[in-house]
C-alpha cells in the first residue's frame, strides 16, 4: 500500500491511511484475507476497489455489519461510524 500513497497506522499495523486531494480520509483495514474500506465518500471508496481489483482477486460483500465479532453502527446523516464490540467469549 505504500506504493499508492497510503501510510500505516503506529497504533495498528493492519490498518493504513490516505488523506485524499478533496482533504477527506481513506481507511483500509486488512484482516488476513479480508479487507474493510471506509470513508465518507462513497466515489472514493468505489475508485480504490476498482485498483485493488486489477491487483487482486476479491469479492465485493457490500457494506459490512460486523467484522471480527465487532457490530458496525453507522450514521450516514452524521458522517459517524462506530463500532460495537460485544463479549464474544462466555463462561460456562
Amino acid at each position: 500500500m505504500a506504493s499508492k500513497n497510503y501510510s500505516k497506522s503506529h497504533m495498528n499495523s493492519r490498518i493504513y491511511y490516505r488523506r485524499l486531494e478533496n482533504g477527506s480520509l481513506i481507511y483500509l483495514l486488512l484482516y488476513v484475507d479480508n479487507l474493510l474500506i471506509a470513508s465518507k465518500n462513497m466515489f472514493d471508496i468505489d475508485v480504490l476497489k476498482r485498483r485493488l481489483n486489477v491487483e487482486l482477486e476479491m469479492k465485493d460483500l457490500g457494506a459490512a455489519n460486523k467484522i471480527l465479532g465487532m457490530e458496525i453502527l453507522r450514521d450516514r446523516a452524521a458522517g459517524v461510524l462506530r463500532y460495537l464490540r460485544r463479549n464474544i467469549l462466555r463462561r460456562s
